[in-house]
């Protein structure tokens, strides 16, 4: 017997219910394939809720009655069996529980009277569902702007000052937090911990832990906080809906703060402080109905304080580079060029030869990237057994992989590949994983130091360049690398700087290696530069939270291990996590690269597109699969390969699931302008078993008002039109093990053409997984002759899509006039989908080589539509 249900509010999730709903829909779906043959009543499948709404031990039943009403929803990743029967109930909940209480629900169901009735739990193994009402508690936070932190914790350290603050989020509560850190004794830090205390009423936490210095990862539960490691952002969800959100600011005065474990589920504020006066931990913490509302509140009042307090010497330099120098725009090609790196595709042996063969597959391919990296391995190195002892000797290349130096490599590449636009190149920030060699050219063009490194696999002694002449070192090393036609650089072990064992060495290093390197890049590279293994507090505020430069690409996670099976569906996961924090900061999160002919190349390829951040790859030469990097990318008029990068970052949009959670990843993201752009919602099965899940309109992002139309990027199928809160608001996702898919859910335009209402939405170029971002502005008005006009503009050629409500029943030759740059196009290059017969297919690309346009001083295309 096969049996599947599908719930929403879904089983094994907590759903929080806004404060404005009376009631609470359920919508179920039978999908069997063992249906009755008796036409009794009787006979027919059944559906209860057991639920406890009424009080925490008082549970009762509440049957879902069938309808007709829901056949319309689109489901998706069906198995296409025509004995597969499927029967949709309802019915609502009505009402705020009693006493504040979370609701929990499960379902149980009956395919006839003989068969009797089944729980879901004991066929799939499925927990409850939850229901966290939104201001079912005594608490108003509208009317609580004073109320005192001790209504969230429990047992509070009475050293811990707390000010109430103004937050630039609205219905929110924040409090600051300072306590003091005694000072070090050196070479020791000095450290001191206080008790926030224990969460109250909290039914749910999400953490962000320090996974190892360099990296983050998320972590989740449910009831007492329990951590393995210390970490740096916390997020309660209390049982009366609100969110408490607590950030540990470091950076400033050469204090680390951080929340570590605790056996009593209690959080704890660590404080370790390098400077020999006394130190101060600080804390913000934000309460709101929303996650993402307290976790911006949170990060919003925290560039307040590193303004004020984290100010270092290098912040008028870095204003001056700003004003005159560096310009941001000319950014837009290095972060949405397609990326090639050398690292797993080329191996660390690397030679220019090999470059030069990879380079050259790729062009043989028509792969025309943008911009190239070459990873670890190129510069000049002493000899050891390990690449943790072995160190930098000088800037040029080494010469058993480039005999002939790295200006002649770079001057190759370019003439063979003048597509390629940067070549960036690898390096750590102190030089080379072992530092610098005592006996190489660096170390006697510049003062040296010997430093400690925490025991550990990268432990021990090593030299570095003395922190006084880093920033010489830097302005040295980026203007040899510019005569040599590098033009953009991965920093890389930036997390060394954390690993410095002596508080002496942490306080005249941190600071002073992180100003040098952005100091130089920004004066040498405009800011094309890769921050790598810097997941480090220190880092995080001091170099990256400041909006005083231009968005830096960071690595937002531990790498890509392409041999390792099930290190995959966690890298998406933990990228999809670790945005919710990095999405505040002033960065481009880099979810690092992959290979396009792996196994597990698709599901890293959508999470790279609705990442919001670059896209690189790292395929071995001719091992590519050329429809995979088309989906991703598309060519401009000038011949680039560009990315389809949305505008906002992509990030998880439940914080509280966990990973061995039953539940899909979605990751939420946005392009274009408010209520004219896109919401694009990434979906992946990081479990290790089968899922089906309604996907409601309103969990994809930027959904707030009007009509909407969500199509399937795999399923190659779009819904009916769907109002955000409407019964029938919602798409059945179904996937395998490794499966993914990418929801997208487009404006409509209601408008009157010759007296008839017409709806219509712009799609974007179709068979990308981010197409709609293509579209960099448009236009959907009627004209005064009646007719509508569509006008759009694309930064990339391709097949645009225009999703039309009554398409069939037109005429294309006779009822529609599609022109580029004002010249009608081809009968041939305008066609009804195979996907829809409601969407229009434009042939952009074929219209432009047709039209012998050249590409002028813009490097996009202008089309326009109208329609009789």
């Amino acid at each position: 017997m096969y049996a599947k249900i599908t719930c929403d509010p879904p089983l094994g999730q907590a759903s929080q219910i806004a404060r404005s709903r009376g009631s609470v829909r359920f919508t179920v779906l039978l999908e069997t394939s063992t249906p009755s043959l008796l036409e009794d009543a009787d006979e027919q499948p059944a559906i209860c809720l057991w639920h406890n709404h009424r009080g925490v031990y008082d549970w009762s039943e509440l049957t879902l009655e069938p309808t007709k009403s829901m056949h319309e929803v689109l489901l998706l990743n069906r198995p296409n069996d025509r004995s597969l029967t499927r029967s949709w109930f309802t019915a609502e909940l009505p009402g705020l529980p009693k006493n504040a209480q979370i609701v929990s629900f499960t379902v149980k169901f009956r395919l006839s009277t003989a068969k009797g009735w089944r729980w879901v739990k004991d066929s799939t193994g499925t927990e409850d569902g939850e229901l966290h009402y939104h201001g079912s508690s005594s608490l108003n936070l509208r009317a609580s702007s004073k109320l005192a932190l001790t209504e969230f914790f429990d047992n509070m350290s009475p050293d811990i000052k707390i000010k109430n603050e103004q937050p630039d989020t609205d219905d929110t509560l924040l409090y600051s937090l300072t306590c003091p850190v005694q000072g070090a004794s050196d070479p020791d830090s000095g450290y001191q911990h206080h008790r926030l205390g224990t969460p109250r009423h909290s039914s749910r936490w999400f953490a962000l832990i320090r996974l190892w210095s360099p990296w983050l990862a998320p972590r989740q539960g449910q009831g007492n906080l329990r951590l393995d490691k210390d970490a740096v952002l916390l997020s309660f969800l209390r049982d009366d809906g609100l969110h408490v959100v607590c950030l540990a600011i470091s950076g400033v005065e050469d204090v680390t703060t951080t929340f570590p474990s605790h056996a009593e589920g209690e959080v704890v504020i660590r404080g370790r402080n390098d400077r020999t006066s006394t130190g101060t931990s600080r804390v913000l913490v934000a309460v709101a109905e929303s996650f993402e509302v307290a976790n911006a509140a949170v990060f919003y009042h925290s560039r307040k304080v590193m303004i004020t307090l984290g100010a270092t010497n290098a912040d008028a330099e870095t204003k001056t580079l700003m004003d005159g120098e560096v310009k941001p725009e000319w950014l837009e090609e290095w972060y949405d060029g397609l990326t090639y790196c050398t690292w797993n595709g080329l191996g660390q042996d690397l030679t220019s030869d090999k470059i030069y063969h990879a380079l050259d597959e790729l062009s043989q391919h028509n792969i025309n990237i943008t911009n190239l990296i070459i990873d670890d391995n190129w510069q000049s190195l002493s000899h050891a057994d390990t690449q943790f002892h072995r160190g930098w000797l000088d800037f040029e290349a080494n010469k058993e992989g480039f005999p002939d130096g790295l200006k002649k490599t770079t001057s190759e590449i370019r003439t063979r590949h003048p597509n390629v636009n940067h070549i960036a190149v690898w390096h750590a920030i102190l030089g080379y994983w072992g530092g610098v060699s005592p006996e190489g050219g660096l170390a006697k063009r510049y003062r040296t130091i010997e430093v400690q490194k925490e025991a550990g696999v990268a432990g021990g002694k090593f030299t570095v360049v003395h922190p006084d002449d880093a920033k010489q070192m830097y302005d040295d090393f980026y203007r040899f690398l510019s005569s040599s036609g590098v033009d953009s650089v991965k920093t890389d072990a930036q997390f060394f700087l954390d690993l410095l064992l002596h508080a002496p060495d942490r306080r005249t290093m941190t600071t002073q290696y992180q100003d040098a390197w952005t100091l130089a890049h920004l004066r040498h590279f405009s800011s094309r530069a890769i921050s790598c293994m810097s997941q480090t507090p220190a880092i995080m505020f001091h170099s990256q939270l400041p909006h005083n430069k231009p968005r830096l690409l960071v690595r937002n996670s531990d790498d890509f291990f392409p041999e390792v099976p099930a290190s995959h569906p966690w890298h998406i996961f933990c990228n999809a996590h670790n945005s919710l924090f990095t999405q505040h900061l002033n960065v481009l999160p880099d979810w690092d690269m992959f290979q396009t002919s792996h196994s597990w190349a698709g599901f890293h390829a959508a999470a790279r597109c609705v990442s919001g951040g670059p896209i690189y790859f790292t395929d071995a030469p001719g091992k590519h699969d050329i429809a995979l990097i088309r989906q991703m990318t598309a060519q401009t008029p000038r011949g680039k390969t560009v990315i389809l990068r949305p505008s906002v970052v992509g990030r998880s949009t439940d914080p509280y699931n966990g990973y061995e959670s039953q539940a899909l990843l979605k990751v939420g993201t946005y392009s274009g302008g408010a209520r004219k752009g896109t919401g694009i919602l990434g979906i992946f099965n990081v479990s290790g078993t089968h899922l089906s899940e309604f996907v409601g309109l309103s969990a994809i992002p930027g959904t707030e008002e009007g009509e909407y139309i969500v199509a399937s990027f795999q399923g190659e199928r779009i819904s009916p039109p769907m109002t955000r809160g409407g019964p029938r608001a919602m798409v059945g996702v179904e996937l395998e093990v490794q499966g993914w898919d990418i929801l997208s859910a487009y404006p409509l335009h209601r408008l009157e053409v010759k007296g008839a209402a017409v709806r219509v939405a712009l799609l974007g170029l179709l068979g990308k997984m981010t197409g709609c971002a293509a579209m960099t502005g448009y236009e959907i008005k009627v004209e005064s002759n009646g007719r509508l006009r569509i006008w759009t503009s694309l930064k990339a050629l391709g097949v645009m899509g225009l999703w039309i409500e009554d398409l069939g029943k037109r005429n294309i030759e006779e009822q529609f006039m599609v022109l580029i740059f004002g010249k009608p196009i081809g009968v041939g290059c305008v066609r009804v989908s195979d996907m829809s017969e409601k969407v229009l297919e434009i042939d952009v690309e074929k219209a432009w080589r047709e039209s012998g346009e050249r590409a002028g001083w813009s490097n996009e295309v202008g089309i326009e539509v109208f329609m009789g």
